[in-house]
């Protein structure tokens, strides 16, 4: 399926499933979402990229290897369970910092960082299986 059609709209495609799975993530602590759906949405955006243009094209752009973006995302997961403990509070305890902007209060929590943990390990984890499977020749060295 490589047809001028699917390699034209394919970029326009990418750029808004990952700013979808951006929204998706952040707002999944609230509402419905986080970062398992949103690493999945991401995910088929980098295979879409890959079926488009080349396993090895898609690869380039990311700039990092899948697998070690899965492996940053787990680190992240388990900072923000980490953090509880400077409060004496049990592993993955929640803790929220609610920010003033003007008229509009942020919520950061160490929910939406555990969020984000898992974004980046599904994302990253999928990404690689879905560029693997798409006949990279050079693979992950």
């Amino acid at each position: 399926m490589n047809t001028i059609i699917f390699r034209t709209a394919a970029p326009l495609l990418v750029a808004t499933m990952l700013v979808f799975s951006v929204y998706v993530c952040l707002r999944g602590h609230n509402e419905p979402g986080g970062g398992f759906i949103g690493g999945l949405i991401a995910a088929s955006s980098i295979a879409i990229l890959g079926m488009a243009s080349g396993a090895q094209k898609a690869r380039e752009a990311l700039k990092f290897d899948p697998l070690s973006i899965a492996g940053f995302g787990v680190f992240i997961a388990a900072l923000s369970g980490v953090a509880s403990l400077f409060i004496e509070a049990p592993f993955m305890t929640s803790i929220w910092l609610y920010l003033e902007l003007g008229d509009t209060t942020v919520p950061l929590s160490t929910p939406m960082i555990f969020d984000i943990g898992v974004y980046l390990v599904v994302f990253g984890t999928l990404s690689a299986v879905a560029l693997a499977l798409e006949g990279d020749e050079g693979g992950a060295d």
